[in-house]
């Protein structure tokens, strides 16, 4: 297949918008109108600024209110077409995409329909070029692809042929096998695009929330495995109305769209078998066994308190660099690396954000292979500085220009190569920490689905359903991936407010991030006991929330040591949640701990509890 992306895809002018796009790696495009009628320069500036990025432009697009008009509208249409035609021929388009009428004025019937895109189909071969019929979901008679096709099939002309559109046929949840009896060669052009489930109109759906294939909830894959089934092997293009994406950055949103292809093709590749002419091989997407370590970058004002918190939370000095100064801090299957260096990565991040994660190293089952597949899907790779004898961690550039490390599972070498143990730092009273169970990493709205996408097309994740959280502030739009079996949970959280903790995180650190780490114990109680006996600052939680706890059916003396500990709760059924935070740090960040009971959330129930109380303490930080 070959693939395009529509100009109304991204932001910026015309000319800004094409040279985004040839810089994704796309070789073909469609122009939209509204694009090329606010640049400023004829269609033929546009086909050499096109010529010279290396593109192809392969439709022209929306021609709009066409079909079954009665005269003098219907002579007029026509008049409008054949000036659209001049256009192309300008810009060296041979393909016009006219969608399904909305015009009060339309008159239904299938066969008029037919017999208008025939004589449009005469005048569009006359002059080289051909029609693209598409239905759109609130058309006013023809709203299904099913009755497109008909349209096209009874206009039995060589220049006329189906537009499909995955939004409008999976909007409307439209039978899609009937795709697959479609001739390949009588369609045209397939656009592609996602969104999320949504109760309102089709039109403000489509305009307004679209994205990109993989970042929604509509059946995508289901569309194109219907597709796949005609053999089609044309041209496949993004067309994405989205608010959110207007607001971004042209050449993000291009690379994203290029990436949301080469996923969604090499999954459609597997599901035919192994191979699929045109669609090129990707590896595996990477199996993940959970959080190597979590990077610091810190100072030397902020490291000793930092070090003081940590050695109260139960972690001991377990390693030092042989080369850096940078220090390894361990407990159970925990790993934190402070690095204070004074030059390399940390130090410029530390410059740039503060004393904060600056990254995070997975354990997958082939490093090698994971940082494959990156590159196929075109994320950026990092290679720092390495000194004599150190270990080379193959990594990526992650959320907030952090690094994304890789690292094989069941490898000791990092350990082994690049610190010398510490066995000098005095007795430390661990605190039942044993595991990471998750990592929040807040970022602004308009890159949330960036890295939803960075992250399911490069592990093997899945995503779940995306909530609202309340915050005193606005809402918090919050998105988990995790692996099957949680062994890594990774919480996305982003506000269109600024005033949520989430936006005010970045704001202090001047970018995205990891805003809290969540450690896993087995016995909550004798954790936090451990902890407010280290003197370890717990977030106070509002003695009103305890009270309401009766209502889960705790007994009170459940719900009295709960309070006593300032300890959330939350059930689902059988299944058990118990969760406690520190008090802020450093420009908001903060840790939880949680004790799960076959529970498979993140007590959300518990947020606006959480998110209050840590907004009053806020305005009262402490030094640390």
């Amino acid at each position: 297949m070959q693939t395009a992306i529509a100009t109304v895809s991204i932001a910026g002018t015309l000319d800004e918008k094409l040279e985004a796009i040839a810089a994704a790696g796309f070789t073909n495009v469609e122009i939209f109108e509204n694009d090329l009628l606010s640049f400023n320069g004829s269609p033929a500036d546009v086909k050499r600024i096109v010529a010279d990025l290396g593109l192809r432009i392969v439709t022209f697009q929306p021609f709009r209110d066409f079909e079954g008009l009665p005269e003098p509208q219907r002579g007029r249409a026509f008049a409008r077409a054949e000036r659209k035609f001049d256009v192309m021929q300008e810009l060296g388009c041979d393909l016009l995409l006219v969608c399904s009428s909305v015009a009060p004025d339309a008159i239904g019937g299938i066969d008029r329909a037919a017999a208008d895109f025939h004589e449009l189909g005469e005048r569009a071969a006359a002059r080289g070029l051909r029609v693209g019929y598409e239905a759109l979901a609130w058309g006013r008679h023809v709203n299904d692809y099913r009755d497109a096709w008909e349209v096209v099939r009874r206009a039995d002309h060589r220049a006329i042929g189906l537009v499909l559109d995955s939004f409008h046929a999976l909007v409307r949840k439209t039978d899609l096998k009937a795709i697959r009896a479609i001739p390949e060669d009588r369609i045209f052009l397939v656009q592609i695009a996602d969104a999320p489930l949504l109760d309102m109109d089709y039109l403000s759906w489509s305009r307004h929330f679209r994205c990109l294939p993989g970042q929604g909830d509509l059946a995508v894959d289901d569309f194109m495995d219907a597709l796949q089934a005609t053999g089609f092997g044309g041209l496949l293009s993004l067309e994405i109305f989205s608010d959110r994406f207007r607001a971004g950055s042209a050449r993000a949103v291009a690379v994203d769209g290029h990436r949301s292809l080469l996923f969604m093709l090499d999954k459609l590749r597997r599901h035919a078998g192994g191979s699929l002419p045109g669609v090129v091989a990707l590896p595996n997407r990477a199996v993940c066994h959970g959080v190597e370590f979590v990077e610091f970058a810190v100072d030397d004002s902020f490291q000793p308190g930092f070090e003081t918190l940590l050695r109260g939370l139960g972690f001991r000095r377990s390693g030092r660099h042989r080369s850096k100064t940078v220090s390894r801090w361990s407990q159970g299957g925990v790993n934190l690396v402070l690095n204070a260096e004074k030059e390399g990565f940390a130090h410029s991040y530390l410059a740039a954000h503060g004393p904060s994660v600056c990254a995070l190293a997975l354990r997958v089952e082939d490093a090698e292979a994971t940082m494959a597949r990156a590159r196929s899907l075109l994320d950026q790779s990092y290679t720092g500085r390495i000194g004599p004898g150190e270990l080379r961690i193959p990594a990526l550039r992650g959320v907030g220009g952090s690094l994304l490390y890789f690292v094989d599972h069941r490898s000791a070498a990092l350990w082994e190569t690049d610190f010398n143990p510490v066995s000098d730092e005095g007795e430390t009273l661990a605190a039942g920490l044993a595991r990471i169970d998750h990592v929040q990493q807040s970022m602004p709205y308009v890159e949330m689905l960036t890295w939803l996408l960075f992250y399911t097309s490069l592990l093997d994740v899945a995503k779940a359903p995306m909530l609202e959280v309340l915050d005193p502030g606005g809402i918090v739009h919050s998105q988990v991936v995790q692996t099957a079996d949680g062994a890594l949970r990774l919480v996305l959280n982003a506000s269109q407010s600024r005033r949520t903790l989430s936006a005010q995180f970045l704001d202090g650190i001047v970018g995205s991030g990891v805003q809290h780490l969540a450690f896993a114990t087995d016995d909550i109680f004798a954790t936090v006991e451990r902890l407010k006996a280290a003197g370890v600052d717990l977030l106070p939680i509002p003695e009103n929330y305890y009270d309401d706890l009766e209502a889960k059916g705790l007994a009170s003396e459940e719900i009295d040591r709960l309070r006593r500990l300032d300890i959330l709760y939350d059930r689902d059924g059988a299944a058990e949640y118990r969760q406690a935070y520190t008090k802020s740090l450093s420009e908001g960040f903060f840790f939880e701990i949680v004790e799960r009971r076959n529970y498979a959330g993140f007590g959300a129930v518990n947020a606006p509890i959480r998110l209050a109380a840590q907004t009053r303490f806020a305005r009262r930080p402490p030094p640390i």
